[in-house]
């Protein structure tokens, strides 16, 4: 628990100030979006929309789709993370625990690329399908490419909750099971599968909620009218039909879906600890055997390559282009610059709102008064920096969209609505950055710093900034990543108002112009990886442990 702090009004004042400040920001931002949205639109007609045989069909596709993903993705991590648990001496384990942690902050737009390149037409997969004889090859099109590509990006991070969580398991429970001679499925039965059990609903339904919410991979590989989601079909309805009521409908629709989604992960139960452990690491035995340590090899080898051929065919096909002539186009350098200004702008704007909302909830959690208001106020803090999950950025940029075209052309506004809409995208990953660093902070020094009588300034100069700089640019990096890679918001307001990097590869695929695309994606990449290099939090190594070493 923590202790209380005991700060006149004067000191607490500029965090508090802070956090009503970014509730205001944000909850205008978002208001002003859904006023227009509704403005004038809850008609009969537009209810009537719900009725609408097609947009039934849409929803079905969409709830279809993140449920056949959700299951591939869980199912098949399963057995992954129990094989990297099972064998921790596998080579190259870590590497490819660190591999797994890169399709989370890629762009889709580059992971998409890559998919293509080997389950494509033309690609390794179907080129060797061909080559035994194969008449119909794969197609990376359709419902088919689209759960492809949600397995690639949602099978490593279920797998990593899933590998945390055996991690944990206690060493008794593994020295007990040796004693007892469990055989490797008696060891999954009785304590494997107990500790996945509790984590599996919550990984499935972020994954769930993030495939209901997918744009950019069901652009690419969708997209037709057989296999269109909520999101694309708000893009659609906007940017070729250009009937906002359409949109309007499909957007709430959207809202009803994920509001619903929520409300049901709300309940899922959270995984417990697994209790107290003498702390100490013991082998496992279940994995030595010839016939198990086989067979986990080749699945690791699988899931190895599942991961690293869509990438290495980026970077293979994106040598290819001529990386000269595109870094000297016109078009590429002001994509460069656009997506880069609205990046860091979108970072930093997501990095400080996040740390408004962290100071805040941080200084009512460690006030000696405790009432009603300062509760609900700390609840909607918490509410507020994750509304985005609620209000998808698709219905975002709409509902911005229609608030702003009676006011003028649309693209003198475009870069900034993006940039406020990636910025409130990145927000819930900002805090969940941010907040563990600084409440562990304020807990070691706050009473210390109000024992010296510090003052607020000099308080965040000499105490908070050397500590916090570090997650600081981290969330800036990693919130500047996610902006980079983003289509949604910029496809809704066209390439023409505002040309982003994504928005240029997508025009260039767009034009079967697939050699440039390649180059570009390899561009962006490599900004990315710049990007996550300068943000990657340092690496403490304990001399003494060598588990430490290697999970750092």
């Amino acid at each position: 628990m923590i202790r209380p702090i005991h700060q006149s009004r004067r000191q607490r004042l500029p965090a508090l100030a802070g956090g009503l400040f970014v509730l205001l920001v944000v909850t205008a931002f978002v208001g002003i979006a859904l006023t227009a949205l509704l403005a004038g639109r809850l008609s009969g007609g537009l209810l009537s929309a719900f009725a609408d045989p097609v947009i039934r069909s849409v929803l079905s596709f969409t709830l279809w789709q993140a449920f056949l993903s959700t299951l591939l993705s869980v199912g098949l991590a399963l057995p992954v993370a129990s094989a990297l648990a099972r064998q921790p001496a596998f080579p190259g384990r870590i590497w490819l625990i660190r591999l797994m942690a890169v399709p989370m902050g890629l762009p889709v737009l580059i992971g998409a690329l890559g998919l293509i390149g080997i389950f494509g037409r033309s690609g390794i997969v179907n080129n060797t399908l061909t080559g035994l004889g194969l008449d119909q090859p794969i197609s990376i099109y359709g419902l088919t490419g689209i759960l492809v590509a949600h397995v690639f990006f949602n099978l490593p991070l279920a797998t990593r909750l899933m590998l945390s969580a055996l991690e944990r398991v206690p060493a008794e429970y593994w020295r007990m099971s040796a004693s007892l001679g469990f055989s490797p499925f008696s060891t999954f039965r009785f304590i494997e599968w107990p500790v996945l059990a509790r984590v599996i609903p919550g990984a499935a339904g972020l994954i769930f909620m993030l495939c209901v919410t997918s744009f950019t991979l069901v652009l690419i590989f969708g997209g037709g009218p057989a296999a269109t989601t909520i999101e694309v079909a708000i893009y659609q309805a906007l940017r070729f039909d250009f009937n906002p009521e359409r949109a309007v409908s499909l957007a709430l629709l959207q809202i009803t879906v994920t509001g619903l989604i929520l409300a049901g992960l709300s309940f899922l139960p959270a995984a417990p600890d697994t209790g107290v452990t003498s702390g100490r690491h013991f082998p496992r035995f279940d994995g030595r055997r010839p016939l198990v340590r086989l067979a986990d090899g080749l699945l690791l080898l699988f899931a190895t390559l599942f991961l690293i051929l869509p990438l290495g065919q980026v970077v293979v096909s994106g040598l290819q282009a001529d990386l000269g002539r595109l870094l000297s186009q016109a078009a590429f350098q002001q994509a460069s610059f656009t997506s880069l200004g609205v990046a860091f702008s979108a970072g930093l704007l997501a990095t400080l709102l996040a740390y408004g909302v962290i100071a805040a909830r941080a200084d009512i959690a460690t006030a000696r008064a405790q009432n009603a208001g300062n509760r609900i106020f700390s609840l909607a803090l918490a509410a507020v920096s994750s509304l985005v999950l609620l209000v998808p950025t698709s219905v975002l940029a709409t509902g911005w969209f229609l608030a702003l075209r009676p006011r003028g052309e649309v693209a003198t506004f475009a870069p900034f609505i993006v940039t406020g809409i990636n910025a409130l995208m990145a927000l819930p990953f900002a805090v969940r950055v941010l907040e563990p660093t600084y409440r562990e902070h304020r807990a070691r020094t706050g009473h210390l710093a109000e024992s010296l009588g510090l003052s607020v300034t000099q308080r965040l100069r000499r105490v908070d900034w050397p500590v916090l700089k570090r997650p600081f640019l981290t969330a800036l990096a990693f919130a500047m990543t996610l902006s980079l890679g983003d289509l949604g918001a910029v496809a809704l307001f066209g390439s023409e108002n505002i040309l982003t990097l994504p928005a240029l590869i997508y025009a260039r695929m767009g034009s079967y112009r697939s050699t440039d695309a390649d180059g570009l994606a390899l561009i962006l990449g490599a900004i990315c990886l710049v990007l996550a290099l300068i943000g990657a939090p340092g690496t403490r190594i304990a001399p003494n442990n060598p588990r430490e070493r290697t999970d750092a």
